[in-house]
């Protein structure tokens, strides 16, 4: 079983990395692009089968070191 983890700044956190982002595709000519946001995206590959445990396992992970919950959301998927 794999989980994809998304983690992303909560709304209110300023995001630096997503400015700079923003104004370099301004640079670019894409205009039309009213924000950006920066994240990440981590991919595991679990040895369970139990999908309950594996939520749980990965919750855990997620809540001890893969994000900053102070600061930082993230969404697990399992597939």
């Amino acid at each position: 079983m794999k989980a994809i983890v998304n983690v992303f700044l909560k709304a209110g956190v300023l995001d630096s990395q997503g400015k700079a982002v923003h104004h370099a595709l301004n640079s670019l000519q894409f205009g039309n692009v009213e924000d950006v946001r920066v994240g990440k995206q981590i991919i595991l590959k679990l040895n369970e089968t139990d999908k309950e445990k594996a939520m749980s396992d990965v919750t855990k992970m997620c809540e001890d070191l893969l994000a900053n919950t102070v600061i930082e959301d993230y969404t697990i998927e399992l597939v």
